[in-house]
């Protein structure tokens, strides 16, 4: 083997020279053997790609005090019931939080709101303006706030009892699971600074069921929550283990409400197939059952002046 420089330099370009040549010879026969055939690009004929966009609908919207997942269960037949009857392209959007909700009716993003009559204070504050309200299951158009415990927490058997201990509340804008408890412990002279903690349920949705689950836990000694979250539970803990301690008086029941600048023919037609529903018909009464009402009535603005001289009450009205 040489060892002279010169001498390797080229033999090296050689084998490179040979490798092109080997490559340029075997390429042609690579290509033609692809199944692929050659796709001619004309580049003087172009066509626009448009995204796809959202169909034009009135949006609806349930106040997220349980999972998404019961919203859209509870909610699912009456949607249908109203596209059918009214004509009009109803779509359900869900928010996650309650302050969501709000702000998005203040920005028009939500058409119609099913909320509670604390939050729909709020709304009418932006001009919402109420146009019906449920009946409740128990046949009134009202409800209650419940404050719970564990059935074998001893120190716990009364309101007064509560003083000191820790609570776990639905939401800040909750009626039944907070405002309406809080103003049943002003009555027996307990306020916000009486309790060892005062916290609220976490994360999106769900939050009335979380409350239950955090007492039954022991996490909390004391919840609060709307009348009828213990029903929504009872597949998922054994309701004899939870006490309840005390219910609060009656205030006007959830609302539906229409966003400000809302054509009024939208809300007449929606307001009309919503007052038509009725409990002797059967597929009414599934509707209705499934969205825990007994019916839907006229409802107006000033229905909720109890819930405003509530929120006055507890300062909240500022």
């Amino acid at each position: 083997m040489t060892t002279d420089p010169t001498t390797m330099t080229m033999t090296i370009r050689r084998m490179i020279f040979r490798i092109l040549l080997l490559v340029l010879l075997v390429l042609p026969v690579l290509v033609s053997c692809s199944d692929e055939k050659p796709v001619k690009v004309d580049l003087s004929k172009r066509e626009d790609l448009v995204a796809p966009r959202m169909v034009e609908a009135i949006t609806y919207a349930y106040l997220p005090q349980y999972s998404h997942t019961i919203s859209y269960q509870r909610h699912r037949r009456l949607l249908e019931y109203l596209r059918k009857t009214t004509g009009l392209p109803l779509r359900q959007i869900f928010p996650d939080t309650f302050d969501e909700h709000v702000k998005m009716v203040e920005r028009g993003e939500i058409d119609i709101s099913y909320s509670n009559p604390f939050v729909y204070v709020r709304l009418a504050k932006a001009g919402a303006q109420a146009f019906a309200r449920v009946i409740e299951p128990s046949g009134e158009p009202s409800f209650r706030g419940q404050i719970i415990a564990r059935a074998d927490n001893a120190a716990v058997t009364s309101v007064d009892d509560c003083r000191g201990k820790r609570w776990i509340a639905v939401d800040p804008n909750s009626a039944g699971g907070f405002l309406f408890p809080l103003g049943l412990f002003y009555n027996h002279g307990i306020r916000l600074s009486d309790f060892e903690t005062v916290d609220f349920a976490p994360g999106p949705g769900g939050k009335q069921e979380k409350v239950v689950l955090a007492v039954h836990a022991g996490v909390y000694d004391i919840g609060t929550i709307r009348k009828g979250t213990l029903d929504v539970v009872k597949n998922k803990i054994d309701l004899d283990s939870i006490r309840v301690l005390a219910e609060t008086r009656t205030y006007p029941g959830w609302v539906y409400s229409a966003r400000k600048g809302l054509d009024p023919a939208v809300v007449d037609a929606i307001a009309k197939a919503m007052f038509a529903l009725d409990q002797d018909t059967p597929e009414h009464r599934a509707i209705l059952s499934a969205a825990g009402m007994q019916g839907i009535s006229p409802a107006r603005d000033l229905d909720y002046d109890p819930v405003r001289k509530l929120a006055e009450k507890l300062q909240l009205d500022r």
